[in-house]
């Protein structure tokens, strides 16, 4: 795994605006490299403006986005076009502003399939498996991209510390009995995060500073999560100066104005 590159940004927006260049830049040199690319995206905040100023950007229809594959890091076992599911987010922000192809972008179900908690977990395993190359080496697809965004408590995705999900070794779990609401829900597993090529936690806000110290400075992922949160070539720990405020000193930064 990498060792993560800490980028400090001035604010939340900034943080925002710069994450979508890097989303537009990393797509296209994906595409142009091997003809497609797979972007895994991440809810909350942060996140959501992401993508909002990826759809704003004038650099977006450098994208071919009909050749891009869409997942996500984790989802809220809630119906189709609930307000929290990250997927609402997500089209709302980027996707319905897009020439997406409908068939790659790839949702985690919800209650209204008829499916229960594991039975989605398992399709979205399953949905992953065929997308996946020998190359992979892995069940999974080895991501261009996986974004995450990080909560006070070191959770990314939808695993949390202490919790089973963590030590799960399949590519898919559902979660039970989340501490942050709403209890169930549907995420990649670390060792699925690990295979991604590149990893970005991206987190803002003076609550997450202890977290991203944590995350960087040798913490376990049991206890810290996002303290596993690694990319094979890259990992970046995109913030702002709120978020990066408690990181030791020794610790290599890029800052940004």
């Amino acid at each position: 795994m990498s060792v993560p590159t800490v980028i400090v940004h001035r604010d939340a927006d900034v943080l925002a605006k710069a994450a979508a260049a890097r989303v537009i830049t990393r797509a296209v040199d994906a595409q142009s490299g091997k003809g497609s690319a797979s972007l895994v995206l991440t809810g909350g905040g942060v996140g959501v403006a992401t993508l909002a100023e990826v759809a704003a950007s004038p650099a977006r229809d450098a994208v071919d986005w009909r050749n891009l594959d869409i997942w996500w890091g984790d989802e809220r076992f809630l119906p189709s076009g609930h307000p929290e599911r990250n997927e609402t987010g997500a089209r709302g922000a980027l996707l319905d502003h897009v020439e997406v192809d409908p068939a790659r972008v790839h949702a985690m179900r919800g209650p209204d399939s008829g499916m229960t908690a594991e039975e989605s977990a398992d399709a979205y395993a399953e949905e992953l498996r065929r997308a996946s190359r020998p190359e992979d080496h892995s069940p999974a697809p080895s991501f261009d991209v996986l974004m995450l965004g990080m909560g006070p408590d070191g959770h990314v995705a939808s695993l949390f510390p202490g919790m089973p999900a963590l030590y799960d070794t399949r590519p898919v779990a559902a979660v039970h009995g989340a501490p942050k609401p709403p209890p169930t829900r549907i995420t990649l597993t670390l060792p699925i995060i690990q295979n991604a090529r590149e990893v970005w936690v991206i987190a803002a806000g003076e609550e997450k500073a202890g977290a991203v110290r944590l995350a960087l400075s040798g913490s376990g992922p049991m206890q810290v999560p996002a303290a596993g949160a690694r990319g094979r070539q890259r990992t970046l720990f995109l913030l702002d100066k709120a978020a990066a405020s408690k990181i030791p000193p020794a610790l290599s930064r890029i800052s940004s104005p």
